[in-house]
């Protein structure tokens, strides 16, 4: 039960966060969610952090500086907030590289996306919520599979969507995270500024390891920049609200340079003695011309513009010879949602399974 000390403290927070509501944040970096809820779920464990929580850490309070500097929070507020947060040791393990030597499998981490739940429930939510997907893509000019493929990757239609609270896995990966740190910060801040402005006790809301919320899987700042009231309730929800997670994918991939009627990828067709490192070193944006992949001794079986840009996707599959296409914008734009190669192709197929099973 929670005593009257601490809930009076805790309302008093709420108070001070809702007053300074009107300030909103600036936004100063780019913003993709995980598809890891599943991950998160399963791993969610007590937090163990010492029982005053981290507010004292001089991290932490340089941290509240800026909040109140820039944002006209409270900083005694955020005090009594941090003094409830629990750093979380699980946090850091999940979002740990892997080890040397380990070798990503393509065919394994698609089996993970592609397998009969997901396609029977992505058809379930496709026709329940056909109208407003259809609404989204003529909208938003993004393929109704897409956003269907994209919820069922996150979340499998909001099935899983993560028990870590999420302040306490955005402050783990804020103070304890130094690969990464700036980046989570700003998600910090974003958060608090969300939880304020839409007058949310910031120790409630739960989700994936890295943040990430609701049925869409958005980081704070993507809730903030992308996020749309898609059901006319005047409330942005991606938690509850299946329509408003459908607007904000198609939105948020919209935004972010969607071309419609564009195809994501193409074959690639790689000659004897190809050189293909270069190209891969090039990155996942596309830069290159079919003409300049030919130098290489990369090309095509499909009809190709010769203008169109275009980069060269490697998969690597364990033991197994790599899976080589030729990625076009609209791949590119996929994996601006999470920034991974095999997270953009197995959103894809998916995309692909869920079309083809709705053919009659």
């Amino acid at each position: 039960m929670t005593s009257p000390i601490r809930l009076s403290r805790t309302l008093a927070l709420l108070v001070c966060l809702s007053l300074s509501a009107s300030l909103s944040a600036k936004t100063v970096r780019k913003t993709a969610a995980r598809p890891a809820a599943a991950a998160s779920a399963a791993a969610a464990t007590t937090a163990t952090a010492s029982p005053e929580g981290i507010a004292e850490r001089p991290a932490v309070r340089e941290f509240m500086r800026g909040m109140a500097e820039r944002h006209l929070f409270e900083e005694a507020a955020l005090r009594e907030l941090f003094s409830q947060v629990r750093t979380r040791p699980d946090v850091l393990r999940l979002i740990a590289p892997a080890p040397p030597g380990f070798k990503r499998s393509w065919s394994t981490y698609r089996s993970r996306f592609l397998d009969p739940l997901r396609i029977r429930e992505g058809g379930r939510f496709w026709g329940e919520h056909q109208a407003t997907i259809a609404r989204a893509s003529a909208q938003y000019g993004v393929p109704p599979e897409i956003i269907v493929a994209i919820i069922g990757v996150e979340t499998i239609y909001g099935r899983v969507m993560g028990e870590f609270r999420v302040i306490d896995a955005l402050s783990t990966l804020a103070f304890d995270y130094p690969r990464r740190a700036d980046y989570f910060r700003d998600e910090l801040a974003d958060y608090l500024l969300h939880t304020r402005d839409n007058r949310i006790d910031p120790l409630t809301l739960r989700g994936s390891f890295a943040g990430a919320i609701g049925i869409p899987q958005f980081m704070p700042g993507s809730i903030r920049r992308f996020a749309v009231d898609f059901d006319g309730d005047s409330v942005i929800d991606l938690r509850t609200s299946p329509a408003d997670a459908i607007g904000s994918v198609a939105r948020f991939l919209a935004e972010h340079g969607w071309r419609s009627g564009e195809t994501t990828h193409f074959r690639a067709d790689l000659k004897p003695g190809a050189t293909v490192q270069p190209l891969i070193d090039g990155g996942i944006e596309p830069r290159w011309r079919l003409a300049q992949l030919l130098e290489y001794g990369v090309g095509s079986p499909d009809t190709i513009a010769a203008d169109l840009p275009l980069a060269l996707i490697d998969l690597p599959d364990g033991d197994a010879p790599t899976v080589y296409f030729l990625g076009a914008s609209n791949f590119y734009v996929i994996t601006r949602y999470n920034r991974s190669s095999f997270y953009a192709m197995a959103v894809i197929d998916l995309a692909d399974a869920l079309k083809a099973a709705r053919k009659p």
